[in-house]
């Protein structure tokens, strides 16, 4: 396994990286460039298009996240995947090569598109679906030796299989946390105290499932395997409902029916439901250190989304597994000042125009607007939601804190002496907290908005 060390963020490619890039692509597949455009993303990526010797070829250049992500895996933990699930004849893209100066690796850019609710119809989408589900019991089956010998370890014992890759992002989290984070914490503890028996030996797992490009009713590529390892299969099982937060993956149950049909055997829905909450936690986690340093050129607000809707649905599941019915919190009005009409202003400059398209730069004027109109929203509303998150907690441990941080750190200081199983009072406390941020974000949650995990049972 191949693991990151501290690394200068990628977020602000220059010319002169984008040049070396194409320079080391085209002496790469000895061919000249015909086309190339950056993809409209958080990271850096681009598509080319090449001429070369054997006919024109349509690749991917995958850029490094850079350290601004908090990530475990270094990039080259995912080349290494692609190649050996490729020999196993797993439909994922051709790798052609690892540049190591812009970093980033460089494979076939495969045909289909991403985003199970474009299909069709819903013929298609039960289709894909299943198809989905068949190759990653596939995946699942595979003999776990050739990629112990590409490098990737197996879990030792029962404990470390149950939280595959956490203490990873709880070490890159405590590096870079820097104010209280209560239900983090809380999760965390819940997590490590109710480990769960191995329901088997370890397997290949995607990681970061529910990624792949179809076409025609059929996954055409596995992508996105930079989270992979060896592990439980559940992980991915669980990792699907996070994904279908942000990408609909259509019904869950009726996609778990089909992997239980072709592994011969139900899987346990609370093991599921374990890994469900310890894989979206890793948002949270990862997200930490990112917001804590906000430097400029990262898309902080679609790091704040993700960080709040993922804090959010460990709770859900939580409530769900001990019976518990969460309540939404009522909001309060909006307020103004003499500033209100400046953000206003603002947000009205930065809207995007009707003209403008699916490009780099209309993604980065998109990230401004979206900051100003939450700034706008924070302006409104912030001040209001604190003081009901500071009544929340006083009530909660009888005490009489006037500061909102002040609190947050008391409660994170009971829960690590106390160390409670989930309640109802402090998971509804919980959920008011992340409930409350994403009305601030509402707006620009974008693919996040109205997100509800699927429950499996």
């Amino acid at each position: 396994m191949i693991l990151r060390g501290a690394r200068a963020g990628v977020r602000g490619l220059s010319k002169a990286d984008e040049a070396s890039m194409r320079a080391w692509v085209e002496a790469t597949l000895a061919g000249e460039i015909v086309a190339c455009e950056r993809q409209p993303r958080w990271r850096p990526a681009w598509y080319l298009e090449v001429n070369t010797a054997e006919g024109s070829k349509s690749v991917y250049f995958r850029g490094d996240r850079g350290i601004s992500d908090s990530a475990v895996y270094a990039l080259e933990h995912e080349k290494v995947c692609l190649e050996v699930l490729e020999s196993q004849g797993i439909p994922v893209p051709h790798v052609y090569g690892f540049c190591s100066e812009p970093r980033g690796i460089l494979m076939e850019w495969s045909r289909g598109r991403a985003d199970l609710s474009t299909a069709q119809d819903k013929e298609e989408e039960e289709s894909v679906q299943r198809h989905y589900m068949e190759i990653l019991a596939e995946i699942h089956g595979l003999e776990i030796a050739p990629f112990r010998a590409a490098g990737l370890e197996a879990p030792a014992d029962a404990e470390r299989l149950a939280l595959a890759d956490l203490p990873l992002w709880e070490r890159g989290f405590r590096r870079g946390k820097t104010r209280p984070e209560p239900l983090i914490e809380f999760v965390l503890m819940w997590l490590k105290r109710e480990i769960p028996p191995p329901a088997g030996p370890a397997s290949f797992v995607c990681g970061d499932s529910g990624q792949f490009l179809f076409d025609k009713g059929r996954v055409t590529a596995v992508i996105d395997l930079e989270l992979a390892h060896l592990g439980d299969p559940a992980e991915d099982l669980g990792a699907l409902r996070s994904r279908d937060l942000s990408e609909p993956l259509g019904d869950l149950r009726a996609a778990m029916a089909r992997y239980d049909e072709v592994m011969g055997h139900v899987v346990d829905r609370r093991l599921v439901d374990y890994h469900t909450i310890r894989f979206c936690l890793t948002t949270p986690l990862a997200t930490v250190p990112v917001l804590a340093q906000a430097r400029p050129g990262v898309d902080l607000i679609q790091y704040l989304c993700w960080y709040h809707v993922y804090s959010r649905s460990p709770v859900e599941v939580l409530a769900h597994m001990y019976g518990i019915e969460l309540q939404r919190p009522a909001l309060p009005e909006p307020s103004g000042d003499h500033l209100s009409p400046m953000y206003e202003d603002l947000v009205t400059r930065l809207a995007p125009t009707v003209t403008e398209g699916d490009s780099f730069e209309s993604y980065e004027g998109s990230t401004a607007y979206r900051t100003a109109v939450y700034l706008d929203r924070a302006h409104r509303y912030g001040a209001a939601l604190g003081d009901e998150d500071l009544s929340d907690i006083n009530r909660f441990l009888g005490r009489g804190y006037q500061d909102p941080e002040e609190a947050a750190t008391g409660l994170e200081e009971w829960l690590t002496s106390a160390e409670p199983e989930p309640q109802a009072e402090l998971l509804q406390l919980f959920y008011n907290r992340c409930m409350r941020q994403e009305v601030l974000l509402e707006p620009v949650l974008g693919e996040l908005q109205g997100a509800q995990i699927q429950m499996l049972d």
